[in-house]
């Protein structure tokens, strides 16, 4: 069945939207999700994209039990949704950019909207950032961007560029080519890592302009961004007059720097967590990759979101032992 990944987003209400609200999609979030929904709560898992994780960017899954065929991590992975969803889960493509997660409703900020919650499980991965380009914080704000659907009619008739691969910074590129005259789109990898019908679409696009195997190093720019410097494989350094620079770019660090100042973290930014995945917050639960000396195999994280999908239900329903449901 196909994922509902257009949620119309509510205003803020004193109920809140969901019984349980699930950062990130991976075999962890969308396990979590498979339980909860199961268990009859009100569900619902934002994620930024289905190649965004560590799985969804794998080519071949052989390891994973019960599945013998060989197939991508992006088709296992939209397997697992699919089951999730099937359950009443509803999947929505955002990328949250601030918490409140202190007291009963819980709130996550996302550059769509806002959502709320009685139960937060954490499972955004470790794909993010530590090292940055030259010139990409300075001028953080002054061309520089992490979101083309919140600053791009600010290049309207300008040339843009977007650092990325996969299937988000392809649907931030196109959502440029709106307002901007062109689109210079740099992916790090010789082939995208989106799906074939996605990578078909910005490739063929009049507006935009593909460079494969293109490594940004640089934002140039004094007060304002005017440029950026990037490799190109077999060709050198390379540069473009730009007046925006849009960055989607993985790193292999736990995605937790929007935490900061809600839940501890240690020097490496991973979380601390109890035998039932439940952080120092109660109704919030960390799993997968953001768990430090955590087995990076699809299979353990979708473990991690079984059990903390159960411990939810058992934190909402004021149950004293986890309800394991073995399909009766």
């Amino acid at each position: 069945m196909d994922l509902d990944l257009n949620i119309p987003q509510s205003d803020m209400q004193d109920e809140p939207e969901y019984d349980v609200l699930i950062i990130g999609g991976g075999p962890a979030g969308a396990t979590a999700a498979i339980y909860t929904s199961r268990a009859g709560l009100k569900t619902a898992v934002i994620d930024r994209g289905l190649t965004v994780g560590a799985l969804g960017i794998t080519s071949k899954i052989g390891n994973y039990p019960g599945v013998t065929e060989e197939v991508s991590g992006s088709e296992l992975l939209e397997r697992i949704r699919n089951q999730a969803a099937s359950f009443g889960a509803k999947f929505i493509t955002d990328k949250v950019v601030g918490v409140d997660l202190v007291g009963p409703v819980k709130t996550l900020i996302g550059n769509g909207g806002s959502y709320t919650a009685k139960a937060v499980i954490l499972g955004m991965g470790s794909l993010g950032r530590g090292t940055r380009v030259k010139g990409e914080d300075d001028l953080l704000g002054h061309g520089v961007s992490y979101c083309a659907t919140c600053d791009g009619a600010f290049f309207r008739n300008q040339e843009v560029a977007v650092a990325g691969n996969n299937d988000e910074s392809i649907e931030e590129a196109l959502f440029l080519t709106r307002f901007a005259d062109k689109v210079h789109f740099l992916s790090p990898t010789p082939e995208l890592k989106a799906p074939v019908e996605l990578a078909e679409e910005i490739q063929r696009h009049p507006k935009v302009q593909v460079y494969p195997g293109a490594s940004l190093r640089e934002v140039v720019g004094d007060g304002k961004v005017s440029g950026v410097k990037f490799g190109l494989r077999g060709v050198g350094e390379q540069s473009l007059d730009v007046k925006g620079v849009f960055i989607y770019l993985q790193g292999g660090k736990p995605d937790t720097e929007f935490l900061e100042g809600q839940l501890k973290r240690d020097e490496h930014g991973y979380l601390t967590v109890n035998a039932e995945y439940q952080t120092e917050l109660e109704g919030v639960y960390a799993v997968g990759d953001l768990l430090k000396d955590h087995v990076k195999q699809a299979v353990v994280a979708a473990a991690d979101g079984a059990i903390a999908g159960m411990a939810v239900e058992k934190y909402l329903r004021k149950r004293k032992s986890l309800q394991v449901d073995w399909g009766k």
